[in-house]
């Protein structure tokens, strides 16, 4: 049996996969399936916009894990019988004066370097995109290939879709130990459940590290990253927006419903995940700045998600192997702020894992072993 520590957007998917190649599998979730940083988030597929110098590395599996995500959509879609709403209109970064706009110009120019597929595009030629854009906007970039999905949307397809599939699903089920000896993962414990398992996937998010039980010699090194986010109501017959648009400081989401998701922050505060006045004023006004018509828009929801973060920024994925490994533990965690981005390339990895004995070559660089001392 396989057992799996997390029930978000990726130990579900892991399930998923596993459950309908006829394994059995259980999930455990000590909150409510989807609810921490899968719910948080917002759903962008980014894999360009989003690429950073000196994380080059990464940018194949971002890539590879956006590419997957349309099918993995309609799969999900099918298999579960309720919408997950994916949408390939691009994604937009704007420039409000030429301060920005050169700093928008050396990313372009760092993008196209590595073949990414970009358009430049003169201010005028951004609001001919999106009309309610601010006057202002200089110049902005256009990346056709980062879409967007419902992320809220996709969480309960996946629940819907592991349980059919004849996974089990322990929500409100805290893991109080992994059960380990002898160098091998035995199972865990659930409540006062003592649950043998071949298998141990630790999928927990934040909260991976803090797992009791865990050798201390294969803890993975991850930690929150607190993102605050909120989200207005557009009329949804006349939407401010279409693209997914990015703008100094801030990033808009539109959703076919007429809501607008607005983050959002990056802040080191452990597990606080209480709002702040600070948080909401920036975010406000840095979308205020880049699309006016925000103004008069009611408020839907406030809240605050932990991304689960390692301390290169890159996932851990695989067998906990090496000096110190532990047979049948494996790492699905630290996907920092591309957790719905990579959800389909690591469920893809981590059950063809469990699967076949062997991980692909591919998925090298992100073995639990590269943090061992």
């Amino acid at each position: 049996m396989t057992a799996i520590v997390g029930g978000g957007i990726c130990g579900l998917a892991i399930g998923w996969y596993l459950a309908r190649a006829g394994q059995q599998v259980s999930v455990f979730e000590r909150g409510e399936a989807g609810h921490e940083a899968s719910w948080a988030a917002a759903g962008m597929l980014a894999a360009q916009v989003e690429a950073e110098k000196g994380e080059e590395g990464l940018l194949p599996l971002l890539l590879e894990g956006r590419a997957m995500w349309e099918e993995f959509a309609c799969d999900l879609a099918a298999a579960s019988g309720l919408p997950v709403d994916y949408r390939d209109e691009g994604t937009l970064v704007v420039a409000l004066d030429r301060d920005d706009a050169e700093s928008l110009r050396f990313d372009y120019d760092y993008h196209r370097s590595l073949g990414l597929d970009m358009e430049w595009l003169t201010g005028e030629q951004a609001q001919e995109r999106e009309p309610h854009l601010a006057p202002g906007v200089v110049a902005g970039v256009y990346s056709p290939l980062d879409h967007q999905v419902d992320n809220r949307q996709a969480m309960q397809a996946l629940k819907a879709a592991f349980t059919a599939a004849g996974g089990t699903l322990h929500e409100h089920t805290e893991v109080s130990e992994i059960l380990v000896n002898q160098g091998a993962v035995k199972g865990l414990v659930a409540g006062d459940e003592k649950i043998q398992a071949d298998t141990v996937i630790i999928a927990a998010g934040a909260w991976s590290r803090n797992l009791p039980g865990l050798p201390d010699s294969v803890r993975p090194p991850v930690r929150p990253v607190k993102g605050q986010m909120l989200s207005l109501r557009m009329p949804p017959d006349a939407p401010l927006l279409s693209h997914v648009v990015w703008g100094p400081g801030t990033y808009m989401v539109p959703r076919r419903d007429g809501l607008l998701i607005i983050g959002g922050t990056m802040e080191e505060m452990e597990f606080d995940q209480r709002m702040t006045a600070g948080g909401v004023l920036d975010m406000l006004r840095h979308a205020w700045e880049t699309l006016p018509g925000i103004y008069d828009l009611p408020l839907e929801e406030v809240w605050a998600g932990l991304r689960p973060t390692s301390r290169d920024d890159a996932p851990i994925l695989g067998p906990v192997t090496g000096d110190h490994g532990v047979a049948g533990l494996v790492m699905a965690t630290g996907h920092h702020r591309a957790g719905i981005l990579l959800a389909p390339v690591t469920a893809k990895a981590i059950s063809d894992y469990v699967l076949s004995g062997s991980m692909d070559d591919a998925f090298a660089p992100f073995a639990p072993e590269r943090f061992a001392a």
